[in-house]
Formats: structure tokens, C-alpha cells, sequence
């Protein structure tokens, strides 16, 4: 198959297909309608063998966790998604390998109506690179730099099964088969909260997603606002399976593990109840932010925690992520 014949067989003739998109795959670039009043949020991100993602992973999981890491993006911008790119290298072309890899790959971008509009295909070491772009109304993008003293800092979901699941694999860590089971798709297969991101619009004074660990993710929002955090270690979420073996786990995965790709914000008190009508039920407050800089840490009895690890690095001597140490 040459190269032509693969992006014919398993990208221009994807599913999805979108009235703003004047000009899609098979020209040399694309041509697209944004809507009017509406600013064009554009991220990307890159997943590579042995990096992100060990040698042999499910081709279905990493079409959709390719799409999803940059939908987490979009969602902490509060953006609706709309069209995406895809880089890709191969090292040889498998065909069952793309159908698998389209088929979690479009399952995805059904979901919020995205069409794939063009991108590019080589030979290389397995790599697969996203440039997603959403929508959002003029003014209205959330974004890191808002938080004020007095807000409360909360967080979707919960917190370090990606990491744990990572661990395990790893041989990090042993879990039995049935608690390794339930978080397998925590880091496979990542929920981007899109809808939780949009309906933060208005009501959220700051906002990022947690790809590299609650340190250091909350850490950006502290360092673009200008102001410090107090946050309690009990009030951290966490899974029925990471609770259970919390004795001997400790908190840093949960802090620091990274790949959760859920939504850390901050938001006003006065704005507690809108927030609990366009997020009810998920979401936790976890602590406060605080007009004396830094991030501030206390285990139950109130004590400060220092932790171990603080978040993942890709060009840190040592990194709690890295596949190959």
C-alpha cells in the first residue's frame, strides 16, 4: 500500500463531515469556516512509543487517547471542539493496526461532531501528533491566569489511577487483576470533560487540565494568577481502588502521577451555587486559593506534606512517567 493509498483507505474517507469545513483531506491544505463572534481555540500534543505509551499498546485505545489528550486541552479553555490534524509515522504500513487505530480514533471524534481535515503520514518510529481546534464566544475562554485569593480550588473526577495503572505495568507496583481491571482506562482510554469545560464558562475564574499531576498543573494556575494555594490532602478524590491501598501508595501518584485529564479551576464562593447547577455532583473542592505564593500541602491532622514527587517533566533528569527507567 503506498502512502497515497493509505490516507484514501483510512482518512479521507472517515466518517464525520462538517458544513464549516469548506476544503478537507486530499488538497494542500484545508479551508475552513469559523462562525462569527466565535475565537478559534487551536492545541496540540504528541504521543510516542516508548515515551507515552509502551511498545504493543492497543491501537483502538491510542486513536482515541491521541484525540482525547488534545480534547482535555479544549475543555480547560472551555472551547467547543470542531476539526482536528493528524501527524502520523509508521514504521511499516499494518492495516489492521489503522482499523484499529480509526476505529477508537473516529469513535471519539463522533462524539463531539470533530472532522479530520488533513494532516500528514511518514515513514518513522511509531508516532501520532493531534492539532485539535474548538470554538468559543469572543472574551469568553478560560484560561490560567484569573485566580483570586478566597477562591476555592476544585478538581473533576478523581485523581491517580493513570498513574497506578502506569505503575503496575510497569511492575512498579502489583495490583491484583480485578483492581488493575478498573483503572485500566483511566490511562488507555482518558474521558476529556469537555461538557464539565463548557459549562465552566462564566463561573470558573481559572482553569487547566491535569495531564503532568496536580502539583504541577495547579502550580501553572498559582504561577499565571499571581497567587498561592492551601490544599487538603483528604479532600483529594480518589477511586475505590486507589482508597483501599492508600496506606501503602501514599499521595504522590495522586499528586503527581499525571495523565488523570481531568479539570483543575478555581472559582469564587459567590458563584458556589452556579457551579453545583452546571456541575452537580462532579466536581470536589480540594482547597483554597491564597494571596501568599507557593502551594501549600496538609496531610489530615493538618501537619504540612512535602511530597516525593512533583509532577512530570519531559526534559527532567528523572521523570515518575518516563516508560524506560
Amino acid at each position: 500500500m503506498t502512502e497515497f493509498e493509505l490516507i484514501r483507505t483510512f482518512f479521507a474517507s472517515q466518517p464525520i463531515h462538517r458544513a464549516d469545513v469548506i476544503v478537507g483531506i486530499g488538497d494542500d491544505a484545508a479551508v475552513l469556516r469559523p462562525p462569527p463572534g466565535q475565537e478559534l481555540v487551536v492545541t496540540t500534543d504528541i504521543l510516542i512509543e516508548g515515551v507515552h505509551f509502551l511498545p504493543g499498546a492497543d491501537p483502538a485505545a491510542l486513536g482515541h487517547k491521541a484525540l482525547a489528550v488534545n480534547l482535555s486541552d479544549l475543555a480547560a479553555m472551555g472551547a467547543e471542539p470542531a476539526w482536528f490534524l493528524l501527524n502520523l509515522t509508521l514504521p511499516r504500513v499494518d492495516a489492521d493496526w489503522l482499523r484499529g487505530f480509526c476505529a477508537g480514533l473516529y469513535t471519539l471524534a463522533r462524539r463531539y461532531d470533530m472532522q479530520l481535515v488533513g494532516g500528514n503520514t511518514a515513514r518513522g518510529s511509531l508516532a501520532i501528533a493531534v492539532e485539535a481546534h474548538g470554538f468559543v464566544s469572543a472574551g469568553r475562554a478560560l484560561t490560567r491566569g484569573g485566580a483570586r485569593p478566597g477562591d476555592g480550588v476544585y478538581v473533576t473526577g478523581s485523581l491517580g489511577d493513570a498513574g497506578l495503572a502506569l505503575a503496575h505495568r510497569l511492575k512498579r507496583r502489583e495490583l491484583s487483576a480485578r483492581e488493575a481491571a478498573a483503572i485500566a482506562d483511566r490511562l488507555d482510554r482518558p474521558e476529556p470533560r469537555v461538557e464539565e469545560g463548557m459549562a465552566l464558562r462564566g463561573i470558573a475564574t481559572s482553569t487547566v487540565d491535569i495531564s503532568d499531576g496536580l502539583i504541577a498543573d495547579l502550580g501553572h494556575i498559582l504561577e499565571a494568577s499571581g497567587v498561592g494555594a492551601r490544599v487538603t490532602l483528604e479532600e483529594i478524590p480518589l477511586s475505590a481502588t486507589y482508597r483501599a491501598r492508600l496506606r501503602e501508595i501514599g499521595w504522590d501518584t495522586a499528586l503527581a502521577g499525571g495523565e488523570d485529564y481531568e479539570l483543575c479551576f478555581t472559582a469564587p464562593t459567590q458563584n458556589k451555587a452556579a457551579l453545583e447547577r452546571a456541575l452537580p455532583g462532579r466536581f470536589t473542592r480540594i482547597g483554597e486559593i491564597t494571596a501568599q505564593r507557593g502551594l501549600n500541602l496538609l496531610l489530615p491532622s493538618g501537619e504540612p506534606y512535602t511530597p516525593a514527587l512533583t509532577g512530570h517533566d519531559h526534559f527532567a533528569e528523572k521523570s515518575q512517567e518516563s516508560l524506560t527507567e
